[in-house]
């Protein structure tokens, strides 16, 4: 099993949206997914009880749970779980650090501000404390914004750390659908977030199979597949 925690220490980022849309397109695209929510303001969780699909199963993990986040993570994995999503609360906390500690990847949501940017640096300075792979993706982007704001925003993360492809645009469908109880792709599968989602998740996964390649085997573990491969 895999997991990716979505971190930040700046509110208003995207990260549980991010968080619930990602799940839904990676349960789409063949994986056992489940999101934890580490929020005590439980967002994620309200998302997963207002949904009708069974899939991705949503829970919440309280502080007694947390303590022992890395045997819950061997439970899920033995209980047939390939995918696990942890959405960590946006602010500097014991879960939070506790999520970096455990993720074989942390995504960090920014928009593109100057505010953003610089509350990342914190984030990232404990990531590389900790030696955990990450990646930016910078959310909320204006129209056009290959250009402008969200450019000059793109080269200033790249600065600090890999950044994730697509950028996000603001998109009425994100909001939409997380009132609806659905990931993007459910709630309107042919529009422009959907398209960025489901790319985000394609470069998740690849980054995720990368981490795999090491001392010349190539073992993929993703879609409840395992290929092993001498280079």
């Amino acid at each position: 099993m895999k997991t990716i925690a979505l971190v930040t220490q700046k509110g208003g980022s995207g990260k549980t949206t991010i968080a619930a849309s990602l799940a839904v397109a990676a349960a789409e695209a063949g994986e056992t997914v489940i999101a934890l929510d580490l929020d005590a303001q439980g967002s994620l969780m309200a998302w997963g009880n207002d949904r009708d699909a069974d899939t991705p199963a949503v829970d919440q993990i309280d502080s007694e749970r947390l303590a022992r986040l890395s045997e819950l993570l061997d439970s899920l994995k033995a209980a047939g779980m390939t995918l696990c999503i942890l959405d960590c609360p946006g602010i500097a906390s014991t879960a939070s650090n506790l999520a970096m500690k455990a993720a074989d990847l942390c995504l960090l949501p920014a928009r593109p501000t100057l505010m953003d940017i610089r509350a990342s640096k914190t984030t990232v300075q404990t990531l590389m404390g900790l030696a955990r792979p990450f990646a930016f993706v910078l959310n909320q982007c204006p129209p056009h914004h290959n250009s402008g704001r969200a450019r000059d925003a793109a080269e200033g993360l790249h600065l600090m750390g890999s950044l994730a492809s697509p950028m996000l645009g603001i998109r009425a469908d994100y909001q939409d659908a997380m009132a609806a109880g659905k990931g993007v792709t459910e709630y309107m599968p042919q529009g422009k977030a959907a398209e960025e989602i489901r790319q985000l998740w394609a470069w998740t996964a690849k980054r995720l199979n990368d981490k795999e390649k090491t001392n010349g085997r190539e073992t993929r573990v993703l879609s409840g597949e395992t290929h092993t491969r001498v280079a």
